[in-house]
C-alpha cells in the first residue's frame, strides 16, 4: 500500500513532485503504524500503542538547508520501510517545498518570520509562504490538539524545527531556544542537545515570529530552532558531521530515554539576547568580512553596522554577533547581539 500511494516510499520525493499540495490520503503499516499524508511535506505517524510522547519534526522552512531535509526524508523513508518503529505520535514537515525545488532560502519573504499570526498581518496572504505559514500551524494545532491535554503530564509536546545556517560558526551547532515568558528551562531538553552534539544555546528573551517560538507559545511545546551546520547543496553535506542528531531522533522516535541524561552546565556554552539591530532603511550596511562567523566577538566600540547616519558598535566585553544579514527587508532584523549567561536560576 505504502509503495503504491508513495512510490518507492520517497515521501521527499512525492513532495516535491506536487510541491503546491497533495489530496490527504492514508493507509495503515503491517506493524500497525497509521500513517497519514495530510499535504504536500505533510506526514504523521501514529503508532499502534499508547504513547505520551507528541513530537513534531520540522525541516526546509528554508528551502536551501538541505542536510535536515535529507535527515528527516531518510526518517520517513525508513519509518515506511519499517526499518524505524515508531513509538511515539510523530508529525514530520517539509516546510517550504516550492523554495526547495527551488534550491533558495525562500521565494518571497521568510517564512520563519510569518508565525504567531504574522502570515496575515500587513498585507495579509499574499504569497504562496504566508498562506503556508498559516496551514503549518494549523496542522501543528491539529496534530496536537487530536488528543487533548487533560493534565501537564499526560503529553509531552515537542517540536524541532531543523536548520542550517547561512555563514559557519565557532560553535558548529548550536539551537535557539524560544522565549518563555518566565518559565523555567528543561534540563531534560538541554540532555536532548547534547545528545544531538549541541553543546551551545541561545536563549531568546522576546517574542518572536518564528516557528519555534510559535510551537512554545501556542502549544506549550518543547520548542527549538536547531542549527546543525552550515548550508551546503543536495549531495555536499557530510552527513557523518549529523551523526549524534540523526541516532537521538531516531532514538526519540523509538521513545527511548534519550532525554534523561545529566546536564553538565559546564558542557554548554549559555548566551542570551542582549540586543537586536533591526534595519531601517535601505543604506543598512555591515562592516565585517562577508565569512566572519557566528558567535564572533569584538572589542567594545568596534564599529559593526551603519544605517544611514546611526552607527552600531560593539558595547560590552563578550558581545557576541549571530544571524548577521544585511538583505534582510527593512523593518526585519539584520543582526543579533548576544552575551553569555548561566540557566541556574531558573532550571527545572
Amino acid at each position: 500500500m505504502a509503495q503504491q500511494l508513495i512510490p518507492a516510499d520517497d515521501f521527499l520525493q512525492l513532495t516535491l513532485d506536487n510541491p503546491d499540495g497533495l489530496a490527504p490520503f492514508g493507509f495503515t503499516l503491517s506493524n500497525g503504524i497509521q500513517v497519514k499524508v495530510w499535504d504536500s511535506g505533510v506526514i504523521s505517524f501514529e503508532p499502534a500503542g499508547e504513547t505520551t510522547e507528541d513530537v513534531v519534526l520540522s525541516c526546509g522552512v528554508h528551502g536551501n538547508e538541505t542536510a535536515p531535509i535529507e535527515i528527516c526524508a531518510a526518517i520517513v523513508k525508513d519509518i515506511l520501510t519499517e526499518q524505524l518503529a515508531v513509538k511515539v505520535r510523530l508529525l514530520v514537515l517539509f516546510g517550504n517545498p516550492p523554495a526547495i525545488n527551488a534550491g533558495k532560502r525562500e521565494i518571497d519573504e521568510n517564512l520563519n518570520r510569518l508565525f504567531s499570526g504574522y502570515h496575515s498581518k500587513g498585507a495579509g496572504l499574499i504569497n504562496a509562504e504566508r498562506q503556508r505559514a498559516k496551514r503549518l500551524e494549523q496542522y501543528v494545532s491539529q496534530f496536537y490538539q487530536r488528543l487533548p491535554v487533560t493534565k501537564p503530564v499526560t503529553h509531552n509536546r515537542s517540536l524541532y524545527d531543523l536548520h542550517t545556517a547561512i555563514r559557519g560558526s565557532r560553535f558548529e551547532k548550536f539551537a535557539v531556544y524560544p522565549y518563555l515568558h518566565g518559565k523555567p528551562w528543561r534540563q531534560a531538553e538541554f540532555a536532548f542537545l547534547a545528545a544531538c552534539d549541541v553543546y551551545t544555546v541561545l536563549l531568546m528573551q522576546t517574542p518572536a515570529s518564528t516557528f519555534s517560538y510559535y510551537a512554545a507559545n501556542e502549544h506549550g511545546a518543547n520548542s527549538f530552532t536547531i542549527e546543525l551546520g552550515k548550508v551546503k547543496p543536495f549531495g555536499q553535506n557530510d552527513m557523518d558531521r549529523f551523526a549524534g542528531a540523526d541516532t537521538s531522533l531516531r532514538a526519540l522516535i523509538r521513545n527511548e530515554p534519550v532525554k534523561s541524561g545529566l546536564f553538565d552546565h559546564s558542557q554548554f556554552n549559555m548566551y542570551q539576547v542582549y540586543r537586536s539591530i533591526i534595519k531601517q532603511t535601505q543604506d543598512f550596511k555591515l562592516h565585517f568580512a562577508d565569512d566572519i562567523e557566528n558567535f564572533t566577538s569584538y572589542p567594545p566600540g568596534t564599529l559593526l553596522a551603519t544605517d544611514g547616519d546611526t552607527e552600531y558598535r560593539v558595547e560590552q566585553q563578550g558581545e557576541a554577533l549571530i544571524f548577521p544579514n544585511a538583505n534582510v527587508a527593512v523593518g526585519q532584523r539584520a543582526m543579533l547581539m548576544v552575551v553569555p549567561c548561566s540557566v541556574m536560576d531558573n532550571l527545572q
